[in-house]
């Protein structure tokens, strides 16, 4: 039997839009600058951008928000008129599963070089297994870790040593690892933990809240959890501030630094990120009275990207702090 197109979910097909485009260069700009800032505070050879470099960082990341703004505008409004269908919602949870997925590979990468120093070129540096011919340009060098002393500074310990010198590379004076379970509760990476644990159950009684439709405690319950991402980022920056000034670890510590700073910056961004994320939508429940108990998926597709943060964490103070 035959059906006419009324039998079928009408599928709304946004505009051609431009934004896409912009969004992508001005995020190439972006990560231009970050990437060419991070470089000059390892003492990099500076680039052609000279001094600009902070400038390339704050307009890139200007421009970009500005037109992530227009774009997520355009979606809201789109969808409080209704125009969205059934289809074209799933393939919103869709992308942000896809987001997800591509920010996991990117923390992935990470974890991998970590893991890749510890079992495979600090062993071979200090001479262990099949590989450890490489101990010929670092002679005296013992690997442990953290690594507190480098290659090169065991090697310049010893005279006339063939090395291979590449800058200065010196090692902290102080990791930031597990004291102990007597000096723990002077440890900021544990209350940091506690922290961001205890937002991710608040974030989610707030969704539940929503869901139930109580709107009152979802809002009380969402501010709490981006008071408490405001607090980690706080925790963090003092961290950071100890970490260069008392206890020599810096960017330039040799690969215990830089594998902590671009773990813990990472996730740090990513914090402020989510905790961008939810301020929005706690701005949009309490100043627009947005979502419904049926309707929300830019709350939920925030509270996912939480969790993902939440758990990107546990795994970063096992590997990078503890173990």
């Amino acid at each position: 039997m035959s059906s006419s197109n009324s039998d079928y979910e009408h599928y709304y097909v946004p505009e051609s839009s431009k934004l896409p485009i912009f969004a992508s260069l001005f995020l190439f700009v972006t990560v231009y600058g970050a990437a060419t800032l991070i470089n000059n505070l390892s003492g990099m050879p500076a680039t052609f951008t000279g001094g600009w470099v902070h400038w390339i960082l704050i307009i890139g990341f200007l421009c970009f928000a500005s037109v992530l703004y227009v774009w997520f505008s355009t979606t809201i409004r789109e969808n409080l008129q209704g125009l969205p269908s059934a289809q074209l919602k799933r393939s919103y949870v869709m992308g942000m599963m896809w987001f997800i997925f591509s920010e996991v590979m990117f923390f992935a990468a990470f974890f991998g070089a970590l893991f890749y120093v510890r079992s495979f070129a600090g062993p071979w540096l200090g001479g262990e297994g099949d590989k450890g011919v490489a101990n010929l340009l670092w002679q005296g060098f013992q690997y442990d870790w953290p690594l507190m002393i480098t290659p090169q500074q065991a090697a310049e310990a010893g005279a006339g040593q063939l090395t291979a010198m590449n800058g200065e590379f010196g090692g902290p004076g102080k990791h930031m690892g597990f004291p102990g379970f007597s000096q723990m509760f002077g440890w900021l990476p544990l209350y940091n933990t506690i922290i961001l644990l205890s937002s991710s159950f608040t974030v989610h009684v707030a969704h539940h809240a929503l869901k139930e439709g109580n709107k009152s405690k979802m809002k009380l319950w969402l501010g709490i959890t981006v008071l408490l991402g405001a607090i980690f980022v706080v925790l963090q920056a003092v961290e950071y501030y100890e970490a260069y000034a008392h206890y020599g670890l810096t960017l330039n510590a040799g690969i215990y630094g830089s594998t902590f700073f671009m773990l813990t910056g990472f996730h740090g961004f990513h914090v402020c990120l989510g905790a961008f994320m939810l301020l929005v939508m706690w701005l949009r429940a309490t100043r627009r009275d947005h979502f419904t108990p049926e309707d929300h998926f830019g709350f939920e597709a925030a509270s996912w990207y939480w969790h993902f943060v939440d758990v990107v964490w546990v795994g970063l103070v096992l590997v990078v702090y503890v173990f």
